[in-house]
């Protein structure tokens, strides 16, 4: 039931990690607050296909 996601910056839209998550605990979209080495800073990060 894993599957490996991107998570992307919300302010530049680089894909800057990637992750696993499963499907059926967290059927909506993940949001987490990561670094951005782009932006040089923390910026929420959310899931993209």
């Amino acid at each position: 039931m894993r599957e490996i996601i991107s998570l992307a910056c919300t302010d530049c839209k680089r894909r800057n990690y990637s992750t696993m998550k499963n499907k059926k605990n967290d059927p909506e979209r993940l949001e987490r607050r990561k670094y951005c080495r782009f932006c040089r800073k923390h910026t929420p990060h959310k899931e993209v296909k």
